[in-house]
């Protein structure tokens, strides 16, 4: 199952295109943008999802100290390109331990972030209130960026979103301590901008929250 394309929504199969539609087709979500095989954390991975995609690949960058990249993912296809990009990078949590953060960019719609984020979707709107103050703040592509604390989200992780670069921005945090991250002012680089400085980036061992964010979930 790990190597077939897969819905950004629930992680269902789907079929592909056919006779009679041009979409890939998932049971429960109808029409998707199929995410792709996870791909394990090394410079090729990222050069292969910066190639494909038609959105932003955010990573933190610099890391924060101690900290790797530890796997990308993609929905979408070769046709249509990647409309979603998911980067996972683990290191030392704020208050000890290890902490794991998965940032998406995405198109509206798409349901990868949600999915990661474990609220209901596909998009942040319903579950941010951008009418107070944000919670935190990013820099990415030079820019100051929003981030408003999601609601509903499991006890076990903090879930931010805001916008982009005209995208949806999410950042899943594990634990829900390891949140504190998100007010040290990140910084985000967009990797299909970062030219030879991708050969910098530090890997580390495939996160398993790419492959599952809730295993007790099951497939």
């Amino acid at each position: 199952m790990r190597g077939e394309p897969s819905c950004p929504k629930c992680g269902g199969r789907v079929r592909a295109p056919g006779i009679f539609s041009d979409a890939w087709q998932c049971d429960a979500h109808g029409a998707v943008h199929p995410m792709q095989p996870v791909i394990p954390p090394s410079v090729e991975a990222l050069g292969v999802v910066v190639n494909r995609t038609r959105v932003p690949v955010w990573m933190p960058w610099p890391l924060p100290v101690g900290w790797l990249f530890t796997g990308v993912a993609g929905a979408g296809d070769d046709r249509s390109g990647g409309r979603a990009s998911a980067v996972a990078c683990s290191g030392p949590g704020p208050l000890g331990g290890i902490g794991e953060l998965i940032l998406v960019a995405e198109e509206l719609g798409v349901g990868l972030g949600a999915r990661y984020a474990g609220i209901e979707g596909p998009d942040p709107g319903p579950r941010i209130d951008i009418g107070k103050p944000a919670e935190a703040k990013l820099h990415a592509a030079g820019r100051p960026t929003p981030m408003w604390l999601g609601e509903g989200a499991p006890e076990d992780r903090a879930v931010f979103a805001g916008e982009a670069l005209g995208l949806w921005l999410w950042a899943v945090v594990w634990p829900e301590r390891s949140g504190l991250l998100m007010y040290e002012d990140l910084v985000l680089t967009d990797l299909r901008e970062a030219g030879a400085e991708i050969e910098l980036v530090p890997c580390g061992a495939l996160s398993p929250r790419l492959l599952e964010p809730d295993p007790s979930a099951g497939p």
